[in-house]
């Protein structure tokens, strides 16, 4: 990878570092840019300085060592053999309020044991389990100790391990089938006899382990669900997580609540109580320790995650806390001005405001190429964050909104090799002499969650609610240079679309529904006149988590109503025109 860009008058860079793809080093030492960690991309300004240690506080109950009883939930650990569907599944046992964590596949039964587990879930995995390199779980958790679910290739997993075979099969089940139960038992509890169901695998269990029997059968397996009641392991062909088993969910509330026996205590309430004791007894042991007063920063982007920890940590040691928000003026229409409301006003935080528009704007001239905007703004934000902190004298701790999924995927070789789409906005490195300690409250929360608990903090909906927005703002939302004018007009028709889309009541069944302006102009028709004016696109998806969108199917009136208001309404604009491409192949964003 190259050198973040930067221009000859630029001050210096010191020991920045360069921008790094894929690399651990720094993976902890991050600062949010303008934005959270909420669209598929993030811009990763990193700096060659170690990343701090992370501390055990910052997980659910980790105020006390790990394996005490001091508040830390019960915990259902999903195994991951590389399933597409494995976050999924922890998001799934997440829903029945109870707490689960997504570990690599051959953790030790020891480790999870450590962490109070009290179920565990093996995931479903792309490769053969008689494979010789086939992933395998520690030989351990077959014991009995703790209750196992295997899930596709967890199940033959489970059986070739315990004894039973798993071969290739003439028939493979990939997508819609129906599973027929065949035996009672607790895990179909309650689930009618014939169930649709969706398979994913070209392999089958064609003898089961000693101890074992049927509880389900399709027309090409026999042995579509399997148990060993005495041990407390149970398998299952299917995918129990996705919405195309209707009673998947039931059938993993068999296995948590039901046979696993754990309470459904995993709520926002408990979350935050535990969360800011934790804190805040953690800030003032540290400021005991060194003698300090145990400041705290956090960089605020108007997301909701950095707007929920910070709310977060606020709630557990109050006035210590700063939060540096640097308006970069690449934000819509109003946003500054409802973080400033939010937080300085309704909440009362202290709140540094920096006004740095002239020097993005300045850094941005001239510049056309979306990857260079990304790398301008990072390495910007980096700089204007670090001036304002160095004013704030001694701080120990740093905020940061970094969300579950952003572990999980910093941690997997899958992401390292992944091709690189767009540059990260969120991976952005301070320099190696601010040391700070990480507070990362939500890093075991999924956006879901986080947004149940920015509601429970009393956070208003149009924070909690509101729509992704891109770390570089609407510099990648303008085809071209960036310009205040262009800006103006962007943020004056991107207004209208949420507006309208708003008034029409569906914002919130919309992932993404935002303006995009074009470098196009057009001939057009005003009055008496003819026109040689911008023209605007329209961009609205749905989605469940960004990776995949299609394109929104709006109402004609509501897309009438947003191109007669724009053209009406915005200077300099006279044709409006809807994209109706799904991701892939097209990506959300259009830069």
């Amino acid at each position: 990878m190259s050198d973040v860009e930067t221009p000859e008058d630029a001050p210096p860079v010191r020991d920045r570092g360069k921008t790094v793809h894929g690399e651990v080093a720094n993976a902890g030492h991050r600062v949010l840019a303008p934005d959270d960690a909420e669209v598929e991309a993030y811009l990763e300004t990193a700096l060659k300085a170690p990343g701090p240690d992370r501390s055990p506080g910052d997980r659910p109950g980790g105020g006390a060592p790990l394996g005490t009883s001091a508040g830390e939930p019960a915990t259902v650990v999903v195994l991951d053999f590389g399933s597409q569907f494995a976050q999924l599944i922890a998001r799934r046992v997440r829903e029945l309020n109870v707490y689960s964590e997504l570990l690599p596949h051959d953790t030790p039964l020891a480790e999870l044991e450590r962490r109070n587990a009290r179920a565990i879930i093996l995931s479903g995995g792309p490769m053969s389990v008689y494979d010789t390199d086939a992933p395998k779980p520690d030989p351990a958790i077959w014991s009995g100790r703790i209750p196992v679910l295997g899930i596709c290739y967890g199940a033959q997993m489970m059986a070739l391990e315990l004894g039973g075979d798993v071969l290739p099969v003439a028939k493979r089940e990939y997508g819609p089938a129906t599973v027929t139960i065949t035996a009672d038992d607790r895990l179909f509890s309650g689930i009618d006899r014939d169930q649709p169901v969706w398979m994913s695998h070209g392999d089958s269990i064609t003898r089961l382990p000693q101890g074992f029997h049927s509880t389900a059968q399709t027309d090409s397996t026999p042995f579509a669900g399997l148990v060993d009641p005495s041990r407390n392991l149970y398998g299952i062909q299917f995918h129990p997580e996705v919405v195309h088993t209707p009673r998947g969910r039931d059938v993993l509330r068999n296995f948590v609540l039901g046979i696993a026996g754990i309470e459904p205590t995993w709520t926002a309430a408990n979350f935050i109580d535990s969360t800011v004791a934790e804190i805040r007894t953690r800030v003032d042991a540290h400021a005991r320790e060194v003698g300090s007063d145990g400041l705290v920063i956090c960089a605020l982007s108007g997301g909701v995650d950095s707007a929920v920890a910070a709310a977060l940590v606020h709630r557990a040691v109050g006035d210590r806390l700063t939060c540096i928000y640097v308006d970069h003026g690449l934000m819509r229409k109003k946003e500054s001005e409802l973080l400033r409301a939010t937080f300085e006003l309704n909440l009362g935080m202290r709140l540094v405001m920096v006004d740095a528009r002239d020097r993005f704007l300045a850094r941005l001239a001239g510049v056309i190429d979306p990857e260079q905007k990304r790398k301008i703004i990072g390495d910007e934000f980096i700089r204007v964050f670090e001036e304002e902190a160095t004013k704030l004298g001694r701080i120990d701790f740093l905020t940061q909104g970094t969300l579950y999924p952003d572990v999980i995927e910093s941690a997997t070789s899958e992401t390292k090799a992944a091709q690189k789409i767009k540059t990260h906005h969120n991976v952005g490195g301070l320099p190696a002499d601010l040391r700070f300690k990480l507070i990362e409250p939500l890093r075991y929360l999924f956006k879901d969650e986080v947004r149940t608990v920015g509601v429970e903090l009393g956070l208003p909906e149009a924070m909690v609610q509101r729509q992704p927005f891109p770390g570089p703002g609407l510099a990648i939302r303008i085809i071209g240079e960036v310009t205040a004018e262009r800006l103006d007009t962007l943020r004056d028709a991107d207004w209208i679309v949420i507006d309208e889309i708003k008034a029409a009541g569906l914002y919130r069944s919309v992932w993404q529904s935002f303006a995009i302006l074009t470098p196009v102009r057009s001939v057009g028709v005003m009055g008496d006149g003819r026109t040689y004016a911008n023209v605007v696109a329209i961009r609205a998806v749905t989605s469940d988590d960004g990776m995949t969108a299609d394109w929104a199917k709006l109402p004609y009136d509501v897309l009438g109503k947003i191109s007669s208001r724009i053209v009406n309404e915005v200077p300099g604009v006279n044709r409006v025109v809807y994209d109706i491409s799904s991701k892939p192949p097209a990506t959300i964003e259009w830069e």
